[in-house]
């Protein structure tokens, strides 16, 4: 972002706007800080700022401050589109293309509100008056941060602010072992903690709390666990009648694609989890070195993100969905011995 889009961007927020802070959907740790973070922010300023998530989101991440305020598009779809249709700016986080906002889609794409994108995924879509898109960044919460900072209001930070932001850089980082995790992410995250951010607690919230069913999810999707050792891979499945078995509620796979990740000599993981209410079966794809599942979901499975962390979705079954994997690792043999 250069300096007279933040001169732009300063004067824009320098009289009380009506402002919608919008997440992709089933928002993650980043998601759900770098909304509250940026919420928190505009309030000091005296916007009248409201966050809308398009679907609902895990427990593990409703203890954050201001959850009570955010308000989510599948529940009140009339209410939270007229809070979009009435906006002056919309703020779009953690994603770069409306289709990543399910049904807010085509409410956004019309909305005739100046948009700012502030994200760290490949490829962003033009539709965004002023795009900050870097995705050398850790997270969206770290570009938050980076915003306000370049904005001159770092000292503004509060401890809400900080927990906000410090919960998506953690999540975002897999606990700061990610290469995307730099000297100056630690430099942040040093600054949210002197601002208040207790990061012992905030790990607990969200690693440390687990339900009996969801590690006996865990169990299951271990024992699924498998190995492709021609091409370094290994991947899980879930179909939907494990799920149920274990009474799945939304947040319980988190995570789980890295046990994959985690065996000796793997360097691309997967995990399928079949969802017979949306007719697809979603896809998480990890990745270390160099090799870009970013790429390979791209191409193969409607999807994409991150060099080594990305998402995807098929319309075939289970059965057929982990066959079309395992069809295509052959032409990716060389990259993956090699990465």
């Amino acid at each position: 972002m250069n300096k007279q889009d933040i001169s732009n961007i300063k004067q824009l927020l320098s009289s009380p706007k009506k402002i919608v802070i919008v997440p992709h959907k089933n928002p993650d740790g980043d998601a759900i800080g770098s909304t509250l973070g940026l919420y928190h922010y505009l309030i000091k300023h005296h916007h009248n700022a409201q966050v809308i998530v398009p679907n609902d989101y895990p427990s593990f991440l409703k203890w954050v401050p201001g959850n009570d305020n955010i308000r989510i598009h599948d529940a009140e779809t009339s209410a939270c589109n007229q809070l979009i249709n009435n906006a002056d700016v919309i703020f779009t986080l953690d994603f770069n293309a409306f289709h990543r906002t399910g049904n807010m889609e085509t409410v956004l794409a019309e909305s005739d509100a100046l948009k700012v994108m502030i994200d760290h995924h490949q490829a962003p879509d033009d539709y965004a008056t002023y795009m900050y898109s870097d995705v050398s960044m850790s997270s969206t919460c770290e570009m938050v941060y980076h915003f306000i900072d370049l904005l001159g209001d770092e000292s503004l930070i509060d401890t809400n602010i900080a927990t906000c932001l410090y919960l998506g850089i953690m999540t975002d980082t897999g606990s700061f072992r990610f290469n995307c995790t730099t000297s100056t992410t630690h430099r942040i995250i040093a600054n949210l903690i002197e601002k208040g951010a207790d990061n012992s607690a905030i790990h607990n919230n969200v690693y440390d709390t687990n339900s009996f069913e969801r590690l006996q999810l865990l169990g299951c999707a271990l024992t699924n666990l498998k190995v492709i050792p021609e091409s370094r891979a290994a991947y899980i499945s879930l179909s939907q009648e494990e799920l149920n078995r274990y009474h799945y509620k939304k947040g319980d796979t988190e995570g789980i694609v890295n046990y994959a990740l985690s065996l000796d000599g793997v360097v691309l993981a997967a995990i399928f989890i079949e969802d017979k209410q949306e007719g697809i079966i979603k896809i998480s794809l990890r990745s270390k070195g160099e090799f870009s599942v970013n790429n390979m979901s791209r191409a193969h499975f409607n999807g994409g993100g991150h060099t080594n962390a990305a998402g995807g979705r098929s319309e075939l079954s289970l059965n057929k969905t982990i066959e079309k994997f395992i069809s295509i690792l052959p032409s990716y043999n060389q990259d993956l011995n090699h990465a």
